[in-house]
């Protein structure tokens, strides 16, 4: 059974950073494209960032030259460094398996405007 687990949110001031993970069990985790994504209260999901199989990444708007996507395929975790951070950024954050739907249940990260 596919399972995603994220961590490293919290609350942080505008300025700070943090670092989220995402733990994949079940699965070839070198195999597969994976994404982070984020929604905000009243709000869809929306992209944040995606990184192929083969390491090549892509931000959405508000995530492009502030925050990095890496993966870990020995450790099988995904991780997000988020840079500069703003009230805008606040929201859940999920990763996930992008081919196959598969969704943690997200992490919390709140920047109080």
């Amino acid at each position: 059974q596919v399972r995603l687990t994220e961590s490293g949110g919290g609350s942080v001031q505008p300025g700070g950073s943090l670092t989220l993970s995402c733990k994949a069990i079940g699965i070839n985790f070198a195999i597969y494209d994976m994404g982070w994504f984020r929604q905000a209260p009243g709000k869809g999901r929306e992209t944040v960032a995606t990184i192929t199989s083969g390491g090549r990444s892509n931000f959405g708007d508000s995530a492009e030259d502030r925050f990095t996507i890496s993966r870990d395929n020995a450790r099988r975790t995904l991780r997000l460094r988020m840079n500069h951070l703003k009230p805008e950024d606040s929201g859940v954050y999920y990763c996930s398996v992008l081919s196959l739907n598969v969704w943690g249940q997200g992490t919390l990260v709140t920047v109080p405007s």
